[in-house]
């Protein structure tokens, strides 16, 4: 598959909801994900597919989901964007809000080896 048919399918699994079998079905097992800032708890930088579900896992495990949309995805060569807006509720601070960000991720042999995301702040 190339970058742009698997962002096509990131991106639809992720409108279901799906992210964990987005995760199952494209990542690499040598991930590596870069966030603007790191998790509680958590490096700036995961590397390794149980981290980026442990990952994954603690932001669904910390956050009630209102909504939101999915966008893209954007291609160039190996990589593509998505872009990502959530209406959540964090579960420590019961404070509603909206999450913007993009996700920039990079494709090899078919499986996603890369994932950095950048957020309004």
């Amino acid at each position: 598959m190339t970058a742009v048919d698997i962002g096509k399918e990131v991106a639809a699994l992720c409108r279901q909801g799906k992210n964990q079998e987005a995760i199952d079905r494209f990542y690499s097992t040598n991930i590596e994900s870069l966030e603007t800032c790191a998790m509680p708890g958590m490096e700036q930088t995961q590397k390794g597919i149980a981290k980026i579900k442990g990952k994954n896992q603690w932001w669904v495990d910390n956050h009630e989901i209102h909504s939101g949309t999915v966008e893209g995805p954007y291609p160039n060569g190996d990589r593509f964007v998505l872009h990502f807006k959530y209406d959540v509720t964090p579960k420590h601070t019961g404070k509603r809000m909206t999450l913007d960000e993009a996700g920039l991720y990079t494709v090899q042999n078919g499986k996603i080896v890369k994932e950095e995301f950048f957020y309004s702040m």
